[in-house]
């Protein structure tokens, strides 16, 4: 599923995109209305999300422009603005969600899946399959219980095969950080597993298609 994002502020932009790549999406991002319109010119998206108060076009004439040219991509609307009339704006322009900041990323993801998402759109890797919406994990047909930790671990690493997921990002699942401490764990979850999980030397680990 890729996700366009319109987001002026850099801290939260960055956030938001590590958070939603974690969870297998890709988002490409923009700072400025009028980057939306070269993205979308070079790429279909799934989803747009979408501040108001961005420079140069705003979030609500950046939908409405796309609306005249006939893109029904859904949208949803992240901004500060919290006044009835706004509010009703963004849903006039054809937006079909809206929140309202600050927010939880954690909302923002399940509004995601439970519109969005298809939730039949399962991963295969050998003899397992996996639902990354509900994160039922079956191997040979038998469901597999991993705890938090490796779940979490294979959840990044699954929904992200063949792109390389950073040490870094894969340490903040585990109780105790530490470059031993992930490996023993990733260790754990080959095995109880039957997968191959690539280290790159340096940067981190990835799973990759077969």
């Amino acid at each position: 599923m890729r996700i366009l994002l319109l987001e002026d502020d850099q801290i939260l932009c960055d956030s938001l995109k590590e958070f939603l790549e974690l969870e297998g999406y890709t988002i490409d991002v923009a700072h400025r209305g009028p980057e939306v319109f070269d993205l979308t010119f070079n790429h279909a998206y799934d989803l747009y999300i979408l501040d108001v108060n961005v420079p140069e076009v705003d979030g609500f004439d950046v939908l409405s422009e796309l609306k005249d040219a006939g893109d029904e991509t859904p949208a949803i609307y992240i901004t500060a603005l919290t006044d009835i009339n706004s509010i009703s704006r963004g849903f006039a322009l054809g937006a079909e969600d809206y929140i309202k900041k600050p927010f939880d990323p954690e909302e923002l993801l399940i509004r995601i899946k439970r519109k969005y998402q298809k939730e039949e759109e399962l991963i295969c890797l050998k003899d397992i399959t996996y639902n990354p919406v509900t994160r039922v994990l079956q191997k040979s047909g038998q469901t597999i219980g991993l705890g938090d930790v490796q779940q979490n671990l294979f959840h990044a690493l699954i929904t992200s095969q063949n792109k390389i997921v950073e040490s870094y990002l894969l340490m903040d699942f585990l109780e105790q950080p530490s470059a031993n401490a992930l490996r023993v764990n990733l260790a754990k979850l080959k095995n109880k597993l039957g997968i191959e999980i690539k280290n790159i030397r340096g940067k981190g680990y990835m799973i990759e298609k077969i």
